[in-house]
């Protein structure tokens, strides 16, 4: 083995080395991006939830008003 294929080995390892850590930090960026997509949706589908529980309770908040009886058990 002579000198050049030392160099080339190192240069082969470090290309390996700066591949690896550029597809380490792609998957970060796109686990982050994927993480605060889930974030985002969780959080409007509670604030959907919210806007629901109150709307009901205003359909209710209404019945009780009308003094309209709930419906009987079959």
């Amino acid at each position: 083995m002579d000198g050049k294929d030392s160099g080339d080995g190192k240069q082969n390892t470090a290309d390996m080395t700066q591949f690896v850590q550029t597809l380490l930090q792609q998957m970060q960026n796109r686990f982050q991006t994927m993480s605060d997509s889930i974030v985002s949706k969780i959080d409007e589908m509670g604030e959907r939830i919210s806007e629901l529980e109150q709307s009901i309770n205003d359909l209710r908040a209404e019945m009780g008003a009308e003094g309209t009886p709930p419906p009987a058990a079959p």
